[in-house]
């Protein structure tokens, strides 16, 4: 999986007027050249400071462009927050088709291993995740970013079942979130170690249970084929 950053007026408050929609803010005219120095500098800044100081003025600041440009374009901290999660769905890697499921979701776990273990990134999704607990918007950007790349990977067990490997009726999202789920509650909760070892159990577990019907839906049978 994998982000960069968020919402407000100068510092972590809103400014007076209701401020656009996450992701929404996304006008004409401006090159990609300066949404990606911007995007880059807003992750930079989210990483290091977390999100209670984080300012479009200091955004700006370090991506050498004018501070009402972000107003302009992202209007609040929280629509580039949503712009930065929108870009990182983006721009993660796609999902692996080995015509294998086991092989499928460790390749799942391990990327997202990579991204919780990497310095920039474990920070700036910490910073995330502890804004969107408080704030709405926030939270909303944070689950649409979770849904595209839940959606991404889905595909993955679709085809596990339509090979027989699952039974009949297992909702794939649930699947794909029991993947990642062990990982983030090591990064969050109990800081046990995350390393490849915890990623193969987490996905070997997903798919035992998958295998025995414990994510099917719709009246099926826990256990059925």
């Amino acid at each position: 999986m994998e982000p960069r950053d968020g919402e407000g007026s100068e510092g972590s408050g809103d400014s007076g007027a209701a401020g656009p929609e996450p992701g929404t803010v996304r006008p004409g005219g401006r090159t990609a050249r300066v949404r990606e120095a911007v995007l880059r500098a807003a992750g930079d800044a989210l990483a290091e400071q977390g999100f209670e100081r984080f300012d479009l003025g200091e955004v700006a600041r370090r991506a050498g462009v004018g501070k009402t440009t972000l107003y302009r374009r992202w209007g609040t901290t929280t629509g580039l927050v949503a712009d930065l999660l929108a870009d990182m769905a983006e721009q993660s890697l796609p999902r692996t088709e080995s015509g294998d499921l086991l092989t499928d979701l460790r390749a799942n776990a391990r990327l997202v291993l990579r991204t919780l273990t990497d310095t920039r990134q474990s920070a700036l999704f910490r910073s995330v995740i502890a804004a969107a607990t408080g704030d709405e918007r926030t939270a909303a950007a944070l689950h649409r970013f979770y849904a595209v790349r839940i959606a991404e990977w889905a595909p993955c067990v679709e085809q596990a079942v339509a090979r027989g490997e699952l039974p009949a009726g297992t909702d794939a999202s649930e699947v794909v979130r029991a993947v990642s789920a062990p990982l983030y509650y090591r990064l969050l909760a109990s800081g046990d170690p995350l390393d490849e070892g915890a990623a193969d159990r987490a996905a070997e577990a997903a798919v035992a249970a998958a295998r025995a019907g414990v994510f099917v839906t719709g009246g099926g049978a826990p256990g059925s084929r």
